[in-house]
């Protein structure tokens, strides 16, 4: 399980738009030998299969971000779907058990060509505050960590993580855990709605393996450039 430490593709661009029109122009202005492609829920919902297959024609990994979250039977037969539509990435929710996680990585492990398993720990649009509001008197990282350890446990191929974990779970788990990490924002970048982040090269120096960026390429005057600048700064820290 998991990818080669070697693999170069490590940005992964979220398409993170209301139609397709708009995010097939965004799509066209990048290159898949550089980045891979983040499609989630509005845009799936939108969108549907045929749009992953669309991006597939074009050549992109599709990392299909739907956090699964639900009774064992229901996220592995989604699972399954997700595998039949040839994505690279499939997530879910740690929260929903270590049943529901080993129930997802038994139905995928039976296919042919099965894409990675990561489990998404706390959002990064959570703070401590928000935690205890929903019932969890700790820390995000802490939790983070905890649940972590659960996937792993659990067979995943990873997780999804502020890349503030980073560093910690990659000591944990070693270097074939696969650490997914959204928030990241370059040097003077807006967050947003995101609270824990950092910038491309603190989230490399902290072991993140795949860093998911949205706005900062989405929303540049020259998108490719704009991601080739990234993977320069990237690649600097990563030594490749």
């Amino acid at each position: 399980m998991g990818q080669s430490s070697g693999d170069q593709r490590r940005i992964i661009v979220a398409l993170d738009y209301a139609d397709v029109e708009t995010a097939e122009g965004l799509v066209a202005r990048l290159d898949p030998s550089l980045c891979r492609l983040k499609v989630g829920n509005e845009l799936f919902t939108r969108a549907g299969p045929a749009f992953i297959e669309r991006l597939h024609a074009r050549h992109f990994d599709v990392f299909l971000d739907l956090k699964y979250h639900d009774i064992p039977n229901t996220v592995a037969a989604a699972c399954q779907a997700a595998a039949d539509l040839g994505v690279w990435m499939v997530n879910v929710h740690a929260l929903g058990g270590r049943r529901m996680l080993e129930a997802a990585r038994t139905a995928l492990d039976a296919h042919e060509h099965p894409p990675l398993l990561v489990a998404v720990t706390v959002l990064t649009s959570l703070e401590s505050r928000d935690l205890g509001e929903i019932g969890f008197d700790t820390r995000p990282d802490r939790l983070a960590s905890r649940l972590a350890v659960l996937a792993h446990d659990s067979g995943c191929d990873g997780v999804v993580c502020s890349a503030r974990e980073a560093g910690a779970m990659r000591r944990a788990h070693g270097a074939e855990f696969r650490l997914v990490t959204p928030g990241i924002r370059p040097v003077g970048g807006r967050p947003d709605d995101q609270r824990r982040t950092l910038t491309p090269e603190e989230a490399v120096s902290a072991g993140a393996d795949y860093l998911v960026m949205g706005r900062p390429i989405t929303g540049a005057s020259d998108p490719l450039n704009a991601l080739q600048d990234t993977l320069g700064e990237v690649n600097s820290v990563s030594g490749m």
